[in-house]
């Protein structure tokens, strides 16, 4: 292709102007960069995406099952016995999660309460995030036999440090609530509240501030007596089988609940809106750098300009020879392609480079005190959707450029005639 080659010799053949040779280069460092900054860039939030992920799956369940419009599900551990028998559920348990105020010595704090049944810590991964103690199962009557003097409480770290409360047999942390039904005696005013009184059995850490700020887990017979709920549950939380199909398992879950009265939820869903900001914030840093993307692609326009200068005896010999314009115009479309190209090329795998050391060896790190992170290093992903995005967008730039270019050429060469 005759424009090709002509553009190819006009990018690398040394100029009378040496300005215009520094200026290709840096128009072509400017794209470069961009482009490696946009790989980069959205392969850290993909990262950061991943760890959410991970993070979630160590305490969200596998399927969430809430009210759609009630507050509360009602006959719920029948529901939550016949979703069990499910082929591909491994567990299923209703959840009743409201909010009352904590007490543990001179310390109070509002704090929100889970109660779980027995068999809880095969719906997640609590044992696993224990930081002091240990996690009682709900169905261990252990506490009663040997003379403990009531049921144990689960706190998260949050609640842990505010209220001072930590694993011991010789301090209670109490829970009080308002009462939630009968009538209210104002000489009493004491009477309109329950408490019920627990002792701490463990402290756990997840590193996600939605469940380390202030989640207290209580038996559900015991949350069952202090919320004055009798057999009902916020929610129903399932964990699937090992040899479970998830869809399968969730379609069936769907066939038998239906979508009116209950959201169905899996992980995902559970914690959209902190994977719905992560992409936003992802997209508006994208959209920066394509801004960024954007003005360097006006330097390219500053090195064709020059170049058509530069270029003009050529021209006038290319008229001579028979060239038209269509083809001085496609010489400077191709060649303003081609800065944009070959700088958005090197920028993208400079950038594939750096995403794979820092996947490999970790050598950029968080800022920060790292005694007190569990994550220290940059994440890091690449995504074959996110290098295509990023080439689209440089190759359109690329031809945006060029065309912009080549007119100008064109109506330059039609000028001088």
């Amino acid at each position: 292709m005759l424009p090709l080659r002509i553009a190819l010799r006009y990018l690398f053949a040394k100029k009378s102007h040496t300005a215009v040779n520094v200026i290709s280069m840096i128009s072509m460092a400017g794209i470069a960069v961009a482009a490696m900054a946009m790989v980069c860039v959205l392969s850290v939030f993909n990262g950061f995406t991943d760890l959410a992920s991970a993070r979630l799956s160590a305490i969200d369940p596998d399927i969430r099952i809430s009210p759609r419009q009630s507050k509360v599900i009602a006959a719920a551990d029948s529901i939550a016995a016949a979703l069990a028998r499910i082929e591909g559920v491994g567990a299923a348990a209703p959840v009743l999660q409201q909010k009352a105020l904590a007490i543990a010595g001179d310390a109070q704090l509002p704090v929100t309460v889970k109660g779980v049944p027995g068999g809880y810590p095969a719906i997640t991964s609590l044992p696993s995030l224990l930081i002091d103690g240990v996690m009682i199962d709900a169905s261990d009557t252990t506490y009663a036999a040997e003379g403990y003097p009531g049921p144990f409480a689960l706190l998260s770290i949050g609640a842990a440090i505010n209220t001072g409360a930590r694993p011991s047999l010789e301090t209670p942390f109490q829970l009080t609530v308002p009462r939630r039904t009968g009538h209210i005696n104002p000489a009493l005013p004491m009477a309109a509240f329950v408490t019920d009184t627990l002792y701490v059995s463990g402290v756990y850490q997840t590193n996600q501030s939605e469940y380390d700020e202030d989640l207290v887990y209580i038996p559900l017979d015991v949350a069952r007596r202090l919320f004055d709920y009798p057999d009902e549950a916020t929610s129903i939380e399932i964990a699937f089988s090992a040899e479970a199909d998830p869809l399968t398992t969730t379609s069936e879950i769907h066939k038998i609940l239906g979508n009116e009265d209950f959201v169905i939820a899996d992980r995902l869903m559970q914690q959209e809106a902190s994977f719905r900001m992560i992409q936003i914030e992802k997209w508006i840093t994208f959209a920066m750098l394509l801004f960024v993307l954007v003005m360097a692609s006006f330097n390219i326009l500053s090195t064709m300009s020059m170049l058509i200068i530069e270029k003009e005896d050529n021209m006038r010999i290319l008229a001579a020879l028979g060239a038209t314009q269509r083809m001085v115009r496609r010489i400077f479309l191709c060649e303003g392609m081609l800065i944009a190209l070959i700088g958005g090329a090197i920028g993208i795998v400079t950038g594939i480079a750096l995403c794979l050391v820092q996947q490999r060896f970790g050598l950029i790190s968080l800022g920060g005190d790292h005694t007190h992170m569990s994550v220290i290093v940059y994440p890091c992903r690449l995504a074959v959707t996110d290098l295509l995005i990023t080439c689209g967008v440089v190759a359109a730039i690329g031809f945006i450029s060029g065309v912009v270019s080549s007119r100008s050429a064109a109506g330059y060469e039609k000028n001088k005639r």
